[in-house]
């Protein structure tokens, strides 16, 4: 579902992102683990199409990032660590706004609306302008915004951040529901613990270069996650 092969993102003489190599198949949730300046939120925006990379492939379901990179964002939903909108426009008419670009047919695009602000408790608030959203009502609504158009692959920044803990419940029932269905979620977090539960497969990565990945059992064996993540980091400081 995504293929990073020898990825290189530098900003003038520091490489944010150094030669990493990640491949994500149907059905996984990926984590991916760092401490900031790490180069996760590089990683994320260049396989979401927004930053150029300077070498490396990328390929999205098949399709390749450089060369066709609208059927490549045609298949994601990309969820950045702070949210931004167009706050001027109500909750519905943002979803809306979402559901044209990516051309959701108007029914479906209603089905899907309601039943992802009733799971998520916004319902009753689409008709108020999202300036009067509070940070959490912004980050469902960025939810039901990413879900609308069931992409195939769906990237998120530090998407448990800020979350209520009912919140954070629902949104990992919806990962675990879209990767029943044959998609696949790639996610940077802070929260061990989370990734320890929710992860099929985890990534660390230090300095833009990644010094672990695979499985969960194959990266933290009989010690928890935060075990190994300390460890790691102090064994390639």
């Amino acid at each position: 579902m995504l293929y990073i092969d020898h990825l290189t993102k530098a900003y003038g003489q520091k490489k944010a992102v150094d030669d990493l190599s990640l491949h994500i198949a149907p059905g996984e949730i990926y984590g991916f683990i760092g401490h900031n300046g790490a180069g996760k939120t590089t990683t994320l925006k260049s396989c979401a199409g927004i930053l150029r990379f300077d070498a490396g492939e990328i390929r999205i379901d098949g399709q390749d990032l450089k060369t066709n990179p609208l059927e490549c964002k045609r298949r994601i939903a990309y969820l950045p660590d702070n949210p931004d909108m167009y706050e001027y426009m109500s909750g519905i008419r943002f979803l809306n706004f979402i559901g044209d670009i990516f051309r959701v047919e108007p029914t479906v695009r209603r089905e899907r609306i309601h039943k992802y602000a009733e799971m998520l408790g916004i319902q009753d608030d689409l008709a108020q302008p999202i300036s009067a959203f509070s940070h959490g009502m912004k980050q469902k609504l960025a939810l039901v915004a990413a879900w609308i158009h069931e992409p195939r692959l769906i990237l998120m920044d530090e998407p448990f951040v800020g979350l209520d803990p009912k919140a954070a419940h629902l949104l990992k029932e919806l990962m675990h529901e879209h990767c029943d269905k044959g998609g696949a979620i790639f996610f940077s977090t802070h929260v061990l613990d989370v990734a320890e539960k929710l992860c099929d497969k985890v990534a660390i990565i230090k300095e833009g270069r990644l010094i672990a990945s695979g499985s969960m059992d194959e990266v933290k064996g009989n010690a928890s996650l935060e075990d190994v993540f300390l460890e790691l980091e102090d064994d390639h400081a």
